[in-house]
């Protein structure tokens, strides 16, 4: 098969009147495909070879059913030979079926009986009224077909008869005319759209052909990124916890020792939550370089023999295990070191308001609720003679704020608080209430090693940043908000996040 693109150039070469008056033709004259001829007179044309004018023919096409008719007759002349060959006495619908086939016989028999080709007797008995016939169907179908379909060969009449029976069918064509363009070469020169270091240093690009540059026209549009969720509503969290007058802690480090994650807190070394199973200990540096040497031994004796009220672990507290390196467990671990310097700074102790906002990393088995990494929320409120009541109307307010009225308090066991409470938050999507954070007042043996005034009391709570989000954005699987499975239709397409005020007198009914 010849080259669409030198066939055409070529059959325009030869005087500057050439011209390709129809591509169709100029196709099947030269065994081409006239969709491949069309899109490389397109390609020329855009680079201004050839100029094009579209063309539209119209034309009847035969269906495979009148093809059929052209090859043995129509349906209803293979009928009525059916019949006339019978006799007078006629066929029986089923022989009659078993010699022209099912389907000729109900088309056939049907137009015989209109044309009053044949009748039927009180028996069901076929018989022919007329002899031979001539087959105007098998004709008319013919002279379309010898004059390619046009439509002028034929009456309305004729054509509105073969439409009716779905014989044929009107197709447009469409086909161009080619002519000379202002840049026609006999041969297409390919043009540069890029000017290239190669061409500059060769110089070859004085010699080449360039296309047009276009500066006026605008570029791509860019997509921007889209805050997460998570992002969202941590946004609106960090605005109301400021509007609360707390401050925020430094929660840049992931990787804390054992000493502040655990032991600082009054945690331990043999608690369960200190097993590979549930923290991800550091391979490499696996220890910390150095803790407060002074805090350090105030914790040891904490948990060795007491102090404050409290008898301790009675176990052997041991510096390599309080060294060790791990992902923090929660940020809680940032607390311990802000209070650490809160009792230890110039001036002595000041009451004050923290909160962080950071990732943390627990060796969980995920599911519908649980991650193996989440962010976690975290407050804490030191002060003088503080108590739980204090603790719960801080809670409250905080969730209040952020639209969560329905909040239930379960006591619950932390080494480091006591008392201790489980928050609850009743998911609507869920139906069922989801624990949403933890909380509670620092124990002595927390405050004391670290130097506090003894009436300071510390209240803390901390509540995953994910479970609060899934209520919002009513996402039933912490898979479809954080991670690989997360849908970027949902990131780009989630509302910004604004937490209305909980009426306090609707909670109340």
């Amino acid at each position: 098969m010849a080259d669409p693109e030198s066939s055409i150039l070529g059959a325009l070469s030869a005087s500057p009147d050439s011209s390709i008056p129809d591509t169709w033709a100029f196709s099947t004259s030269h065994n081409l495909d006239h969709n491949a001829v069309v899109g490389v007179s397109k390609s020329l044309e855009g680079d201004a070879y050839v100029s094009l004018r579209e063309l539209s023919a119209q034309f009847y096409v035969l269906s495979s059913e009148a093809e059929d008719i052209l090859t043995n007759g129509s349906q209803e002349m293979r009928v009525l030979t059916a019949l006339v060959g019978s006799g007078e006495g006629g066929m029986a619908m089923a022989d009659l079926e078993n010699v022209v086939g099912k389907d000729v016989c109900k088309i056939g028999m049907g137009n015989c009986l209109k044309n009053k080709w044949a009748k039927k007797e009180k028996d069901g008995t076929l018989v022919a009224v007329v002899g031979d016939m001539h087959d105007d169907v098998r004709d008319m179908l013919a002279r379309l077909k010898e004059g390619s379909g046009d439509a002028a060969v034929l009456d309305d009449k004729a054509l509105a008869a073969l439409k009716r029976r779905k014989l044929i069918s009107l197709v447009t064509r469409k086909s161009y005319s080619v002519t000379r363009g202002p840049a026609y070469a006999p041969q297409r020169i390919k043009k540069a759209a890029d000017l290239t270091k190669e061409m500059l240093d060769s110089g070859k690009w004085k010699d080449t052909t360039f296309k047009p540059y276009n500066f006026q026209t605008l570029g791509e549009t860019v997509g921007g990124g889209y805050l997460h969720p998570l992002l969202k509503v941590r946004a609106e969290f960090r605005k109301i916890l400021m509007e609360m007058g707390f401050q925020e802690m430094p929660t840049n480090k992931w990787v804390e020792s054992s000493f502040w994650n655990f032991d600082s807190l009054f945690q331990p070394q043999s608690h369960p939550a200190r097993d590979a199973h549930d923290t991800f200990f550091i391979q490499e540096p696996a220890q910390t370089i150095s803790v407060p040497e002074d805090y350090y031994q105030r914790v040891k004796t904490m948990h060795e023999v007491g102090g404050a009220g409290s008898i301790g672990y009675r176990y052997d507290f041991k510096r390599e295990d309080a060294f060790k390196n791990l992902l923090r467990t929660h940020t809680t671990a940032i607390s311990s070191q802000m209070l650490y310097k809160l009792a230890n700074q110039d001036g002595g102790f000041q009451p004050a308001r923290y909160f962080s906002i950071d990732r943390v990393f627990r060796n969980e088995t995920m599911d519908a609720t649980h991650l193996c990494e989440f962010h976690q929320v975290e407050g804490l409120v030191a002060d003088y003679n503080l108590s739980l009541g204090d603790l719960i109307g801080t809670i409250e307010t905080f969730f209040r704020k952020i639209g969560i009225n329905k909040l239930r308090f379960k006591p619950a066991f932390n080494p480091y608080t006591e008392p201790s409470m489980e928050i609850f938050g009743y998911h609507p999507d869920l139906k069922k209430w989801t624990e949403i954070g933890n909380s509670g007042m620092f124990r002595p043996e927390m405050l004391t090693p670290m130097g506090l005034p003894e009436n300071v009391r510390v209240i803390a709570w901390g509540l995953s940043l994910e479970r609060p989000t899934m209520i919002k954005y009513r996402i039933d699987n912490i898979r479809n908000l954080f991670g690989h499975k997360v849908d970027m239709g949902m990131t780009k397409n989630a509302p910004v996040c604004r937490f209305e005020e909980a009426d306090e007198e609707a909670e109340k009914q």
